[in-house]
């Protein structure tokens, strides 16, 4: 049998693999909400790109951490997934080709998304995400759109 680097696989990902960029398309769907860079207000990502997972058991799930029953963040309403995971975006490609894990960063002025590993990481709802291309939410703002043809239609 013969063991091959799995990075060398990665040298070279086909072009479906990846997410159209949305800064490269005029115009995004009335239903789609738009992801933007916190910092600089870059277009990232589309809510149809976000992987939805099951949640995981929560601090419960990271065993490796002894963490006690009653530690556990129940009923207090804050969300348990604290990051998107995504599928691969264009604006991505450079930073994922040859290699197995490493930093997102905003295209545009650099500042830190979120990270990437094709092994997968672990989501803060304790659920286990492979290949995990996965953005703080802390790190993005939402940016719905408006229905169009609503605007001057005020009855005078």
């Amino acid at each position: 049998q013969l063991h091959t680097d799995p990075s060398a696989e990665l040298q070279d990902l086909p072009r479906e693999v990846f997410a159209v960029d949305p800064t490269s398309i005029c115009q995004t769907p009335d239903t789609e909400v738009l992801y933007r860079c916190r910092k600089c207000r870059r277009a990232l990502f589309r809510s149809s790109s976000i992987l939805s997972h099951t949640e995981g058991s929560g601090p419960t799930a990271f065993a490796h951490k002894r963490i006690t029953g009653s530690a556990q963040l129940c009923g207090d309403g804050r969300e348990k997934c604290t990051s998107y995971f995504t599928e691969p975006v264009q604006w991505m490609e450079p930073v994922l080709l040859g290699v197995m894990e490493g930093q997102l960063l905003c295209p545009k002025c650099t500042s830190k998304l979120g990270s990437f590993s094709w092994r997968g990481e672990q989501c803060s709802c304790g659920r286990w995400v492979t290949p995990a291309f996965q953005i703080h939410k802390s790190r993005v703002d939402e940016a719905r759109m408006l229905p169009v043809g609503n605007f001057g239609a005020a009855k005078t």
